[in-house]
């Protein structure tokens, strides 16, 4: 037995979906996504969500079967783009408002990710859910502020150092605080992007 299988509830009703408001289902992925990152995700429950949810444990095998998928579906209701907005017309200051906006989460998406890391291995639908919801759109975001620039004539589109952009700085946030134990927060990340990013795109 699997350790899905043993979270799954021996319930012939189990196949039948209930309906659930959009706040209410809001209400279980919040609570969800805040106790895996208090508690990591093997110590998550269906059971403890429904508790603390004040709802019934078959309600939320109905809606969504086991815990992984329950998770991957709450990581997907979480899907933002902090940098669509950005758009200064120049390059370098589009590098550092998404320096800012990036360090404004630090803590929530860096504990997030690090209670995942081993079940995000082991479960292909989480992290597929986990890319969706918290690495591609950003890293489609920053491409686009990083094209911008390049058809501005900012950078010159055989730059090499544009292809390293993203993982230079998304690398950042998940190394600083296993290297030096801080958050990397939006004043680091500036000052990151003005001494590496920008050196290697020749910006000054």
């Amino acid at each position: 037995m699997t350790s899905q299988d043993a979270d799954r509830p021996d319930t012939a009703g189990a196949s039948r979906r209930s309906k659930i408001t959009p706040e209410r289902e809001q209400e279980f992925f919040d609570a969800v996504l805040e106790q895996i990152r208090s508690c990591g995700y093997d110590a998550v429950t269906m059971e403890g969500i429904a508790a603390s949810t004040r709802c019934s444990k078959s309600t939320l095998y109905r809606q969504w079967k086991t815990k992984p998928r329950f998770v991957a579906a709450a990581l997907r209701s979480h899907r933002r783009v902090r940098f669509a907005d950005i758009d200064t017309g120049s390059l370098a200051e589009d590098l550092r408002q998404a320096a800012r906006a990036a360090g404004e989460g630090a803590g929530k998406d860096t504990g997030l990710l690090q209670a995942l890391g081993h079940a995000v291995m082991e479960d292909p639908e989480l992290k597929c859910a986990l890319r969706e919801a918290l690495v591609e759109p950003e890293i489609a975001a920053l491409r686009g502020i990083l094209e911008r620039g390049v058809a501005r004539g900012e950078v010159p589109a055989g730059c090499p150092a544009l292809e390293y952009v993203p993982a230079q700085l998304f690398g950042m946030l998940r190394m600083r605080p296993v290297v030096e134990g801080e958050q990397a927060d939006g004043e680091y990340l500036v000052r990151f992007v003005e001494a590496v990013v920008l050196p290697a795109l020749g910006l000054p």
